[in-house]
């Protein structure tokens, strides 16, 4: 049992694996500071993998834009209902450019939708404009069978909304069609019982119910809906494809970060600050396991940031409260363990059988820290949206990522090391000095 420990420690971790291992960190430090441009073949646009001077931060630490929109070509004020659609597209489609830190509110008296979002990094007065049209441009539903053909469009639907199964008292949404609609639906769900229909808004999958029998008479209900805000908000997107109007900003206006011009860089070199007396308290107190857990960090850190520029997600302050939580987290794998190796060591083990069972037994510890913060973040980003969505993406990229690089990167760049002559001395892993 016990060569087998042995063998499964000094495997795997050639003397160059270290190498190895700084190198991607290291090359993924540079991506992070410039970003790189990557020609496609065959395509117009080129792949752009942005840094983090394109992050797309949110409202309150860099600003943005509100703008209010009105209905187009509309003649008096529409309903309630109407606002409340065209605020569900609005908010879609910003939820498709992963913008989560919005304000979209709707005032009835004046028929009105104030909204207000993060500008994207480096963004023009032009491309601000662009952005404006898209979000107000008149919504395309389309009910599609699994080939992807058109079986009903948002000019088939008169209205949807939500209501309560009488029987089940589960949560449903009812559509009313028109007589056209009708007939096309009918010939499409007698050819695909027991098949999904999908429902899309642009190009967003918004629901995918399966038909269970031929659908006639102008009416037709969606079940197995989690919720009843599920409902409603499934209920108001499908009459957005059915709106009589597109909307148009009316006003615009750029927004001041809320925490003022320079938070930005405060927060940056509090942070740079930070993860130096980290490393050095590391490197001083653990010795060679410092040393490995400051390149772990750092990967963790190079990686949250890729993970949040290259997809767009906007960041926000309670976003790098996630990062800053999940860099907690990293710091605390690695001294349960340095701790694990050291107590080892003094127990009079030798340096594989220390590094061996040192890793092992701080595996199950930092599973279990990381898996139940997991658990909360996932939860944050399902039922939570903006702020809250943001904080729960940093916080579970984070947890991730101190999987994947603070327990096996880390003994993968240890295990490394320790395969030099000149650093197996015991006290480089917080033995006891031994003369060579």
């Amino acid at each position: 049992m016990a060569k087998r420990s042995f063998a499964k420690t000094s495997v795997k971790a050639k003397p160059y694996s270290f190498f190895i291992v700084v190198g991607i960190i290291l090359l993924s430090l540079l991506l992070v500071i410039f970003g790189i441009t990557i020609p496609v073949p065959g395509q117009t646009e080129d792949l752009e993998l942005k840094g983090a001077q394109d992050i797309r931060f949110g409202i309150d630490i860099s600003g943005g834009v509100e703008a209010v929109f009105a209905p187009r070509d509309f003649e008096g004020i529409p309903t309630e209902a109407e606002l409340n659609s065209a605020r569900a597209i609005i908010e879609l489609r910003l939820d498709k450019n992963n913008i989560f830190d919005r304000d979209v509110t709707t005032d009835s008296g004046s028929g009105r939708i104030l909204v207000r979002y993060p500008h994207k990094s480096g963004d023009s007065p032009s491309s601000a404009g662009e952005a404006l049209q898209e979000l107000g441009e008149t919504a395309l539903l389309t009910f599609k069978d699994p080939d992807g053909e058109v079986v009903l469009s948002g000019a088939d639907v008169v209205s949807s909304s939500p209501a309560v199964d009488t029987n089940t008292s589960a949560p449903i949404v009812q559509l009313e069609l028109t007589s056209e609609g009708d007939k096309k639906f009918f010939d499409a769900t007698t050819r695909l019982v027991g098949q999904p229909i999908n429902i899309y808004m642009d190009e967003t999958l918004i629901s995918n119910p399966v038909v269970q029998q031929p659908i006639s008479g102008g009416n037709a209900i969606i079940t197995n809906i989690g919720s009843v805000e599920e409902a409603i908000d499934l209920a108001n997107k499908i009459n957005a494809g059915a709106l009589p109007f597109a909307l148009q900003a009316i006003s615009s206006s750029q927004i001041s970060p809320t925490l003022g011009s320079e938070a930005l860089k405060v927060m940056t070199t509090a942070g740079l600050v930070a993860f130096l007396l980290i490393c050095a308290f590391m490197i001083l107190y653990y010795r060679l396991p410092g040393v490995v857990a400051c390149f772990a960090l750092l990967a963790q850190v190079t990686g949250i940031l890729l993970s949040i520029s290259i997809p767009q997600q906007t960041l926000t302050l309670q976003g790098i409260a996630g990062i800053i939580l999940s860099i907690g987290l990293g710091v605390d794998a690695n001294i349960i363990i340095a701790e694990r190796i050291k107590e080892e060591i003094r127990s009079g083990a030798s340096l594989s059988t220390a590094l061996n069972n040192g890793f092992s037994r701080a595996y199950s510890a930092v599973l279990d820290g990381n898996v139940t913060v997991a658990i909360a973040a996932i939860s944050l980003m399902v039922f939570g949206s903006g702020q809250m969505y943001s904080f729960g993406y940093s916080l579970l990229s984070g947890v991730i990522l101190n999987g994947l690089i603070g327990v096996f990167a880390t003994r993968l760049m240890t295990g490394s090391l320790s395969s030099y002559k000149s650093l197996r001395n015991p006290w480089l892993y917080g033995g006891k000095r031994v003369q060579a």
